[in-house]
């Protein structure tokens, strides 16, 4: 087997020479499941008008239409948690997959209103558990060194399927039943995603702690080459010396509670510090900044754009500066520029600047919370309970989404956007002394390493 100049020295002695090829190819099609995220978050973007004026909705019902999908995802990291650990990785990914493609078109061709909430909470549920395993997967069949890159690629999965829906609402704005073709559009990358994951492989971590050592080792082997996978297997076998299953319950034992604490404030404080804002009530911002009414696509694509090229920053930088450096610098970054957004509003500043500091605190997230908050997730937590301690973790970033989202125009009503924002640029400072004080650092060891050090802290 060919193997990629690539090469690091892990417990073994001598070097491992890693086959970048393979992991890159089931980086990316596990990354499939993240554009699928972001198109079906977005997609609904363009449709609202449409369908509303369809189903004769009020407000009320528009907005139910509109944040259902929330409530689908808080219930999808539930269930995907337990499936995650009885399923395996690689089938929870076929049946997210499954749900996108009969969603998409169950949701454009819904004959009634109550039709069209029940598949899009569907899609809701695929979302959920996708933002749950995808990452797992990514972290457990990718090598300590290269790590941060492939669960990164996760995030620009989500960047992409964001351009992806944009796009697709855009080509297909002047067709008959628009509507429905934007929701049903969703079904095509959702089937090369299924078919797609017949040639991936499980989770070797997975395998194993399912009593599937030898299927574990040809998984490992074809990674690293045989001295890798005889030394990661000897590891993985050492985390799951404890052969019962993993409970809820086993969450809150000393030893382990500690960490799932860490991972849940990782996890509320990325949907917290203001982006939600942003990215849900971006054209009223941009309104502020002087851009006309009527260019609302616009809007989207420089959002869409900005996040997407700022997100290669974090790719290249993730496994050579470290999680915790990047969350520092991104939390730190956010607070300073929170607050002159507030202040921008407050002293009524050009549209220019509002327009700089709008794109510039995106570009920072998505430069180091954004992607960097997969990437945490999805290896600080113990391989036994790596499934349910993800499904708190998300369960709880989709409830801080939804509340976020919601209270950003309740808050702007009644404070304004400079008090707005000076809310968010607290919320980042105190997330900045959060990150020194209580995130540790996990660059370059592998997933049984960082379970050693933090049970030790």
């Amino acid at each position: 087997m060919a193997h990629t100049a690539g090469t690091f020295s892990s417990l073994q002695t001598g070097p491992v020479r890693i086959n970048k090829g393979y992991v890159y190819l089931l980086s990316a099609i596990a990354a499939l499941g993240g554009i699928l995220f972001g198109f079906d978050l977005v997609i609904i973007s363009g449709t609202v008008a449409f369908f509303q004026a369809h189903f004769g909705l009020n407000e009320l019902e528009t907005g139910w239409a509109v944040g259902c999908i929330n409530l689908g995802a808080a219930i999808g990291a539930i269930m995907g948690g337990y499936l995650c650990e009885r399923l395996g990785r690689k089938k929870l990914l076929m049946i997210c997959a499954i749900l996108f493609a009969v969603t998409g078109g169950g949701t454009g061709w819904a004959e009634n209103f109550t039709m069209f909430i029940c598949f899009r909470m569907l899609s809701g549920v695929a979302v959920g558990a996708a933002a749950l395993v995808c990452p797992i997967y990514l972290a457990e069949i990718s090598p300590a060194p290269m790590r941060g890159t492939t669960v990164s690629f996760y995030q620009l999965s989500i960047v992409v399927g964001i351009l992806l829906a944009y796009l697709s609402n855009y080509l297909l704005l002047n067709v008959e039943d628009n509507w429905r073709w934007m929701f049903s559009s969703q079904s095509i990358p959702a089937l090369l995603f299924y078919f797609s994951l017949f040639t991936a492989s499980e989770s070797p971590r997975w395998l194993i702690r399912a009593g599937r050592e030898f299927e574990a080792h040809i998984v490992l082997e074809r990674v690293g080459g045989l001295d890798y996978a005889l030394a990661e297997q000897e590891q993985i076998e050492k985390s799951f010396a404890d052969k019962t299953r993993s409970q809820l319950a086993d969450l809150f034992r000393k030893d382990a509670w500690h960490i799932v604490f860490i991972g849940i404030m990782i996890a509320i404080f990325s949907q917290i510090v203001g982006q939600n804002s942003i990215f849900s009530y971006a054209p009223e911002l941009f309104k502020k900044a002087g851009v006309g009414q009527d260019s609302a696509f616009l809007q989207s694509i420089i959002i869409g754009i900005t996040n997407f090229i700022f997100t290669f920053i974090a790719i290249a930088t993730i496994d050579k500066a470290g999680r915790k450096k990047l969350l520092q610098y991104g939390a730190f970054l956010l607070f300073a520029d929170a607050v002159a957004l507030s202040a921008a509003f407050y002293l009524q500043w050009s549209g220019t600047w509002v327009l700089v500091f709008v794109l510039a605190f995106i570009g920072v997230y998505s430069a180091t919370l954004g992607p960097v908050t997969w990437v945490a997730l999805s290896e600080i937590f113990p391989n036994r309970i790596r499934g349910n301690a993800m499904a708190v973790a998300t369960l709880a970033l989709w409830i801080a989404n939804f509340f976020t989202t919601a209270l950003f125009p309740v808050m702007n009503q009644y404070f304004g956007m400079p008090v707005t924002f000076l809310v968010h640029a607290g919320i980042c400072l105190i997330y900045f002394f959060f990150v020194r004080n209580r995130v540790p650092e996990t660059k370059g060891r592998s997933l049984e390493e960082i379970e050693k050090l933090l049970q030790k802290s």
